[in-house]
């Protein structure tokens, strides 16, 4: 080794390891040093690149841990059972009964409408149905005395002291006011319906709650007017707080994973380090219709021309429910949803980054093992659940050993 560091020293100086070839020694004593001098050089460069000149290799041990393997995706509460309470009749409402965050019970008075234009239809129904009934009886009069003309004719006849011209006038008449009767009380009837109808309209005027829950959302305000001929206002929400549904949003590369009844647990921003469990009540099998689809006449995903459709992601609804007793979960609240696919417990596990693929084999992975000599083993390895950050470990290690971190795959074993 001096040899060479002065020759490395002075590259202008002669090899001093030459100096003893130029002497002319025998051919034993020059092949000894020239070998011991590229040995020396051989040394020095395998030295150099080797890992151990730079910076220290970082190792992970295997250990034992609780691991879980999940989906994740986000998701919007919303309640589970709520109502849409509208106006079936129009007008301007006179007064609100209620404010938003309200509890309601079913059956309660929530808006009162302007009655007048109602109730002056159904005025209007009934002096109708007044007048029919005064024309009927005034026709059925007529036809008593059809009836008693008739059989005055029909008397005469018998004795010959009438013509037969007078009783057939006799018998029509008495048939034409036992139709008019028929016609009039037709027409009651009708009026009756319809007058049932204006009562109905009148009534709609004070509109009651549905159900029993909490007011989430109030749209209208006292004096504003309704019309409703053409559709039904909206004039405000009842919701059950308890239980609510997540409607989280997962992805098409995902959702191959999420099964019904999987359990599942979300957490929300407000809620801090709080966990709800559920499990998943329904996958809606179709993604929602974006909106530039749907203004387009309902053209199909494939069928949408333009670079940007290609990449969008496609997500998929699933539903989960959960009691809210405490209240601590509200609509519209935006949660992180875990869906489990599975879980293991105190099994040996080691980081993701601590193994490469193998190429030999799609189900194995390849790990770089060092043991107590400082030496290097790669050794191939069977695993099992992963989070993302740990995965779990079937076969191939041992709890305690000690894996490489970066470290290039050796070849050959």
């Amino acid at each position: 080794m001096s040899v060479v560091f002065a020759c490395l020293r002075d590259p202008t100086a002669q090899p001093l390891w030459l100096e003893p070839c130029m002497r002319r020694p025998s051919n034993k004593r020059r092949l000894l040093l020239c070998g011991l001098g590229l040995l020396s050089l051989s040394a020095l460069l395998a030295w150099k690149t080797l890992p151990g000149s730079g910076d220290p290799l970082s190792t992970v041990s295997v250990t034992r841990n609780d691991i879980e393997s999940s989906v994740t995706a986000l998701g919007t509460l919303q309640p589970r059972r709520y109502v849409d309470v509208g106006a079936q009749a129009s007008g301007q409402i006179r007064k609100l009964h209620v404010e938003v965050g309200d509890q309601v019970k079913a059956e309660q008075l929530l808006v009162e409408i302007d009655p007048s234009t109602q109730q002056a239809k159904l005025d209007a129904g009934r002096f109708s149905i007044d007048n029919l009934k005064a024309q009927l009886a005034e026709q059925q009069a007529q036809h008593q005395l059809a009836e008693q003309q008739y059989k005055r004719q029909r008397n005469l006849a018998a004795a010959g002291a009438t013509r037969e011209e007078d009783v057939q006038s006799a018998q029509a008449q008495l048939k034409v006011t036992q139709a008019r009767i028929d016609m009039y009380r037709a027409q009651i009837r009708q009026a009756q319906a319809s007058l049932r109808s204006d009562e109905a309209e009148l009534g709609y005027t004070r509109i009651y709650a549905p159900m029993s829950g909490t007011v989430v959302a109030v749209d209208a305000r006292e004096g504003q007017t309704l019309n409703a001929q053409q559709q039904t206002p909206l004039i405000l929400r009842i919701a059950k707080l308890s239980p609510m549904t997540v409607w989280a949003q997962v992805s098409e590369a995902d959702i191959g994973h999420v099964k019904p009844g999987m359990s599942a647990y979300f957490t929300t921003l407000a809620g801090g380090k709080r966990r709800w469990t559920s499990s998943v009540r329904q996958i809606l099998p179709v993604p929602p219709k974006p909106l530039d689809q749907s203004s387009q006449g309902g053209g199909s995903p494939a069928s949408a021309s333009g670079t940007g459709t290609a990449s969008k992601v496609v997500l998929y609804t699933v539903l989960l429910d959960v009691d809210n007793p405490d209240n601590a979960l509200m609509a519209e609240m935006t949660t992180q949803v875990f869906f489990v696919a599975g879980r293991a417990s105190k099994v040996l596990t080691v980081p993701v980054a601590a193994l490469d693929e193998d190429a030999s084999n799609e189900n194995m992975r390849i790990a770089q093992v060092l043991d107590a000599n400082g030496k290097i083993e790669q050794r191939q390895v069977r695993t099992g659940l992963s989070d993302r950050l740990r995965v779990q470990v079937l076969e191939g290690l041992n709890e305690g050993e000690q894996l490489l971190i970066g470290a290039p795959a050796a070849s050959g074993g």
